[in-house]
């Protein structure tokens, strides 16, 4: 295995702890992987969706048996890829709304918390106005479910609402304008099955239309729906990394990519009575942790304290927390589960128990799935299990606990933004404007070992656009890795360059805004849609780019499919699964940008990724005349 398998130096030790205990980890299985890589997989030239295949493209076989050429066959599994991500957000926004819609009615221990937001959705979206709270609420609700299945030939609410006029416009022209997230889930699955669509580019058009469904039929809702429920982030400090781990306290690990039991945990375990069941059982307390995307959910729109005690990381971590032997149970919602989580909870003595209807694994413990009428009594099930696991945890007496932790600020969001700034973007504009920060690059990323360590590219390239003062908007399991590595820290400046290191400077922000999760691309959406409404351009004209240094899975690919159908320049790596389709290559890294202003950048070296990021955004300031 090469070293370092982490750029973290916490899961690098626990590595060779679990290694030296004879345990396999992520890391061996991607080194056991290494070298069975099929290479028509790895070129996206191979089919095994009829009884037909497997097939392959090959000098010998320019076709499948069914006729499909190289480019189309990679694109429609790059559309099939794009489908499961969108059904995952989709999943996620349902329940948003159900669980808004529960909230509304009195049914569940959540309140509205941000009223102004609801307040200001409703306007946007012109849902009238209400005097009684609650059934804004629930008309909000309504709406978001309506979005999810609405008809292609019906106007959007919310694509008309929080879209740039100008890309509504040019949408229009190429036919994208896309139905709700539902019915184009259903046409884009039908179009993938054998023998029915097998033009790449019309495959592509589907995928770029599937995102813009996906963004604002569900992320820019879901993201609304969970800042009304639980709050609008605002930047404060946080504890990060594996030494927020106290094994003398009762800890319940919130993981996922949803925050509804993370928050119903963290409300019961702040009342006197959790935390005397704790002490009875021989804890010094009861503590909530947070843990990849759920406890970015968490983090940034909830302060740290005693009970809400610190964050771990992002998902390739999940065995290393484990083994730490400080952890009584993980509650696991959603994607990102490691399917080894039940062996290493009986190794280590823990307990994984699933909270979504979606997760289950193989020793895991008996599921709560989660139901917003249901979800104070099964945040104090989950409390029980973890109080009464804490003496067998402890008989264990195994795992160790690294002491690395570091403080990140997080919590940053459009409305926080604008707040820091007084209230106007005008400070921000200035300083792009006058060249003391050249633009604004989102990184919208997961961590891989596919293109090296855990979140090295991550670091490395966030390490160099603030060198030359690039501000990064950090989200998904990227940020997290951002986070553990310092770059959210407000020390951090000193690795930026001069224009940024002094803004940050100014403003008291680190140059990396941790700006949440991966459901959070709607949301820095809105923000360029702000930015380029002040300026009177189209997000195009921007000196913005996206870069995904490490993606990994599925709900990565619709994000980067979004953000070349909003214009931007859109770095990845690893390589995509698309080498062996010249022509689909040509249209992602160059058609592309003739249609709609993005194109796609593959690049693997954090230097010249940011290199290539750099004169993107020197080339749109020049157009600009700034």
């Amino acid at each position: 295995m090469p070293e370092p398998v982490s750029a973290h130096a916490s899961i690098r030790e626990m590595y060779e702890y679990v290694k030296g205990e004879g345990l396999e980890s992520v890391f061996d299985r991607f080194q056991a992987q290494e070298p069975t890589r099929c290479p028509y997989c790895r070129r996206g030239i191979r089919c095994s969706l009829c009884s037909n295949g497997p097939c392959r493209i090959t000098k010998k076989a320019s076709r499948g048996v069914c006729g499909i050429e190289a480019n189309a066959m990679a694109m429609r599994e790059m559309l099939i890829r794009n489908i499961l991500g969108t059904a995952t957000y989709t999943f996620h926004a349902n329940e948003v709304a159900e669980t808004l819609a529960a909230t509304a009615a009195g049914k569940t221990p959540f309140t509205i918390t941000d009223s102004a937001k609801l307040t200001s959705a409703a306007q946007a979206l012109g849902l009238g106005s209400f005097n009684d709270t609650r059934q804004l609420a629930q008309t909000f609700a309504s709406a978001m479910q309506a979005e999810l299945n609405r008809s292609r030939w019906e106007p959007s609410r919310f694509i008309q609402a929080y879209a740039p006029a100008s890309r509504v416009k040019k949408w229009d022209s190429l036919g994208m304008l896309p139905a709700g997230p539902l019915q184009e889930l259903m046409r884009d699955t039908s179009s993938c099955l054998t023998n029915v669509d097998a033009d790449y580019v019309s495959l592509a058009t589907k995928a770029l239309r599937l995102s813009l469904a996906c963004i604002y039929g569900a992320q820019v809702p879901l993201e609304l729906g969970q800042d009304i429920l639980f709050g609008t982030a605002k930047p404060h400090p946080f504890e990060v990394d594996l030494g927020v781990l106290d094994p003398d306290y009762v800890n319940i690990l919130a993981s996922g990519h949803e925050p509804f039991v993370g928050v119903a945990l963290i409300d019961a375990a702040h009342t006197p009575q959790a935390q005397q069941k704790a002490r009875a059982a021989g804890a010094k307390g009861l503590r909530i942790i947070g843990s990849i995307e759920t406890g970015q959910e968490l983090i940034q729109r909830l302060p740290q304290d005693e009970v809400f005690a610190g964050y771990v990381g992002n998902w390739l971590n999940q065995e290393m927390v484990l083994a730490t032997g400080a952890v009584d149970v993980m509650a696991t919602d959603m994607n990102c589960t490691v399917p080894t989580l039940g062996f290493y909870a009986e190794c280590f003595g823990s307990r994984l128990v699933p909270v979504s209807e979606l997760v289950r694994i193989e020793k895991g413990d008996q599921p709560i799935d989660y139901r917003p009428e249901k979800v104070a009594e099964q945040a104090q099930e989950l409390i029980r299990r973890g109080v009464e696991n804490f003496a067998r945890r402890k008989a264990n007496g195994k795992g160790r606990r690294p002491s690395q932790k570091r403080t990140a600020v997080v919590g940053f969001s459009a409305e926080s933004i604008l707040a820091a700034l007084g209230g106007s973007l005008d400070p921000l504009l200035d300083v792009i404007k006058n060249g003391t920060v050249k633009g604004v690059v989102a990184l919208v990323s997961c961590t891989t070992l596919g293109n090296g360590p855990q979140d090295s590219m991550t670091i490395g390239v966030a390490k160099e656009l603030v060198k030359r003062d690039l501000l990064v908007l950090g989200m998904g399991c990227g940020v997290a890795g951002l986070q553990l590595g310092g770059l959210c820290s407000p020390e951090a400046r000193n690795l930026a360059g001069p224009g940024l290191k002094a803004v940050c400077g100014q403003l008291g922000v680190p140059p990396v805004l941790s700006f949440g999760t991966c459901t959070d691309t709607g949301r820095v959406s809105l923000l360029v849609t702000a930015v380029a409404n002040a300026l009177g351009v189209d997000p195009s004209q921007l000196p913005v780019a996206v870069t995904a240094p490490e993606y990994m899975e599925q709900k990565a690919t619709i994000d980067a499919i979004f953000a070349l159908a909003f214009g931007l320049y859109t770095h990845v790596s690893p390589v995509p699964p698309v080498t062996g389709a010249p022509a689909l290559v040509k249209f992602l890294t160059q058609d592309v940008e003739g249609l709609l202003g993005g194109k796609l950048a593959v690049e693997g070296d954090p230097v010249a990724a940011v290199d290539g990021i750099e004169a993107h955004i020197l080339s749109k300031r020049k157009a600009l005349g700034i």
